[in-house]
């Protein structure tokens, strides 16, 4: 399996649709694909740990599709494609508000399933870029001590030297020699480099957290 591509599942109950699409996604390319006829065979095989794409069928056999839907869209290592029947317009907006990628029509195109898959692996590529992104910059800038951090939010609510020391009670002198330890830690090499990495880091705390 290529490590920029992870593996594709399909929780699909219909066999012969499962079949179709398993085909449809394997022909010509070298790609790691797992099928399950449930959610719960999904969750028994342990498969939960792969990351990846994930095409499920809101019309599970327990009635669990709403219950596996929050399961999965609470992992930021995949990306959801989720295939219904029949669905209002207000649950399809609810299953897009959740974190699913996009919404399928079923039955199932094989034809079109190719082609969604795809989007959605660069999609889960995108997303990969930007964890790692993301963990570079909070090791930069988990370096810093509290009192640096004290002093990074203040530059990065525009605060100038003067200003930070009055509000930290420091002398101005203390400031800059704490600024350029702050530069120095995380390994930044301009004021913008280092507001751009504290950005970085947060935002994508932010996801993670839903904000």
């Amino acid at each position: 399996m290529s490590e920029d591509q992870g593996q594709i599942q399909l929780i699909l109950p219909d066999a012969i649709e499962r079949s179709a699409c398993f085909r449809a996604l394997v022909a010509g390319a070298p790609r790691v694909v797992r099928g399950f006829a449930s959610g719960e065979d999904y969750l028994a095989a342990g498969a939960e740990a792969a990351s990846g794409i994930i095409v499920m069928r809101w019309e599970q056999p327990d009635g669990g599709g709403a219950a596996l839907l929050e399961r999965l869209c609470g992992r930021a290592d995949i990306v959801l494609l989720v295939a219904a029947e029949r669905l209002s317009l207000a649950e399809s907006r609810a299953i897009l508000r959740s974190g699913a990628y996009d919404l399928l029509s079923a039955p199932l195109d094989p034809r079109a399933v190719r082609p969604a898959v795809d989007a959605a692996t660069g999609e889960w590529r995108a997303r990969r870029e930007a964890e790692a992104r993301r963990r570079e910059a909070a090791a930069r800038l988990a370096a810093l001590t509290p009192r640096e951090q004290d002093i990074l939010e203040a530059i990065a609510a525009g605060l100038g030297n003067k200003a930070i020391a009055r509000r930290l009670e420091l002398s101005p002198r203390t400031v800059e020699v704490h600024r350029a330890n702050i530069m120095r830690r995380a390994e930044a090499g301009s004021i913008a480099e280092l507001l751009r990495l504290r950005f970085v880091a947060e935002a994508g705390d932010m996801v993670r957290s839903g904000a």
